[in-house]
């Protein structure tokens, strides 16, 4: 499904290259791998080429859907806390999950706020940044920016 050299976003980790396809043989059996090289940080993944579709592996989203994504980051509103957090973080997790770019924004953009207003939990402080860190790294590639400079666009928009 996916060459060497192409940019790939893999839910909960973030978005890379892919720098190769490994065979390794675990407990007994032989699977195949794609090597992605993440974005951010100098870490590799292997991700198994089984069930690539059901974990939401996917092509990068174009320059122009990335353009979109920051340009609606600045239009997401706070929500109304329902008062459950549990709920709210289970939710957000799935969503996170599922890795569709647009959703993944949202979920940055409403820890951002909520954490202006109040502290946020340990679990969701991570939360925010596992997905900041996605965001980034998936907006970076597909426009082919610096990530600080993708970071400081997304702020602007918050700010402005």
């Amino acid at each position: 499904m996916f060459q060497i050299g192409d940019k790939i976003a893999y839910p909960m980790h973030g978005a890379g290259t892919i720098q190769g396809v490994e065979n390794r043989c675990i407990l007994g059996e032989e699977h195949k791998y794609y090597v992605l090289k993440l974005s951010i940080g100098n870490v590799e993944v292997l991700i198994p080429t089984a069930n690539i579709e059901n974990i939401g592996v996917r092509y990068v989203v174009s320059a122009k859907e990335a353009d979109e994504v920051i340009r609606r980051f600045g239009e997401v509103e706070a929500e109304q806390e329902d008062g459950n957090w549990n709920k709210r973080y289970r939710d957000h997790i799935a969503q996170l999950k599922e890795g569709k770019l647009p959703e993944v924004a949202r979920i940055v953009k409403l820890l951002l706020l909520k954490d202006r207003k109040k502290s946020l939990s340990n679990a969701e402080r991570k939360m925010l940044n596992h997905a900041k860190a996605a965001l980034i790294s998936e907006l970076g590639l597909s426009k082919n920016m610096d990530h600080q400079r993708i970071e400081e666009l997304l702020m602007e928009k918050i700010s402005g």
